[in-house]
């Protein structure tokens, strides 16, 4: 008489590596997707900067004003994330010894680099300043290699002569007849605006793993406030900021939500998902954003040599991005 064994399911110890493998894979595949999508969506706002800054500007609001306008906007989301923190999070929200390097670091992030940027696009086109400021990434490495006597290698070389070279042509031969006067001074500002966004950069990777990104940003941000109110109070009135026509203070407070505080936020929870090096690579489409969105919502035409330029600059990036990802 034949007895029939009865059938035990498998245990989670008898369940083969291929069956493990397969939703271990999927997942992470997703979770990859999800995050890209962070970052892909945190540049496309990033990248909608300059585009309200040109639309507010000819309603006969300057620089410094419109700059003032957003920081007043966007400090009060930081003050409520620092508060935030000091209640719920697992980090304190102070800044201890580190205060005076935060202070630095913020009057040359965020109100230097956004000074520069500001004024310079009062001079180029908005398509011409994202191609610019992409280019960071290799000052980052240049302002190592002379502050931090970190080495450059062959490669990365290679990726800062490849974006330079295209900086170069995408200035040089890319500039429209319609150009500004003082288009070469807009030039140089956006240009030091990298650099010193680069410097930030730089400085800023020996202090977030101490406070924080979110408490180090949250702070910086601050600083920077503080700095742009002391600019404007000595070249304005402070009953200024009322007399503007409404859409000035439409395009401020857009500006300071989805260009300033929600982009931050997904851009660094990004980053820590899937890294700096790849957060870099899927960021190149910020100029090509920005040029879309140019020729949608301001007329900006864009010329051959600006589109290779533009491929230039955002090669030599992934150039520099893929090449850290190997080394990692």
């Amino acid at each position: 008489m034949n007895s029939t064994k009865p059938v035990v399911p498998a245990t989670s110890e008898q369940t083969t590596s291929a069956e493990v493998a397969a939703p271990d894979a999927s997942s992470a595949f997703s979770a990859g997707i999800v995050a890209g999508g962070i970052v892909l969506l945190g540049a496309i706002l990033f990248s909608t900067k300059a585009i309200m800054v040109k639309l507010a500007m000819p309603y006969g609001i300057g620089p410094v004003p419109l700059l003032m306008l957003r920081m007043a906007f966007a400090v009060p989301f930081y003050i409520g994330i620092l508060a935030w923190i000091a209640k719920w999070g697992q980090r304190p929200a102070g800044l201890g010894k580190h205060w005076l390097s935060v202070v630095f670091l913020g009057f040359i992030g965020y109100y230097l680099a956004s000074y520069f940027d500001f004024v310079g696009l009062v001079y180029i086109p908005a398509s011409l300043e994202r191609v610019i400021l992409y280019s960071y990434p290799t000052l980052v490495l240049l302002v190592s290699l002379v502050f931090l006597k970190k080495r450059v290698t062959l490669h990365q070389w290679i990726a800062i002569a490849l974006c330079y070279v295209g900086v170069f042509v995408a200035v040089r031969f890319g500039r429209s007849d319609a150009a500004v006067e003082y288009f070469w001074l807009g030039v140089i500002l956006i240009f030091l605006s990298a650099l010193t966004y680069a410097v930030y950069l730089v400085g800023s990777g020996e202090l977030i793993p101490q406070l924080g990104v979110w408490v180090f940003t949250s702070y910086a941000m601050i600083v920077s406030s503080i700095c742009v109110t002391i600019h404007f109070s000595l070249t304005a009135e402070f009953d200024q900021l009322t007399r503007y026509p409404w859409p000035v203070y439409v395009y401020a407070l857009a500006m300071a939500i989805f260009s300033t505080v929600i982009p931050s936020l997904l851009i660094s929870e990004g980053i820590k998902r899937i890294g700096a090096s790849n957060a870099a690579i899927i960021g190149g489409v910020g100029p090509i954003s920005t040029i879309v969105l140019a020729s949608i919502f301001l007329g900006e035409s864009f010329t051959l040599p600006q589109m290779i330029g533009t491929a230039l600059v955002i090669g030599g990036v992934v150039y520099i991005s893929v090449n850290m990802k190997r080394k990692a």
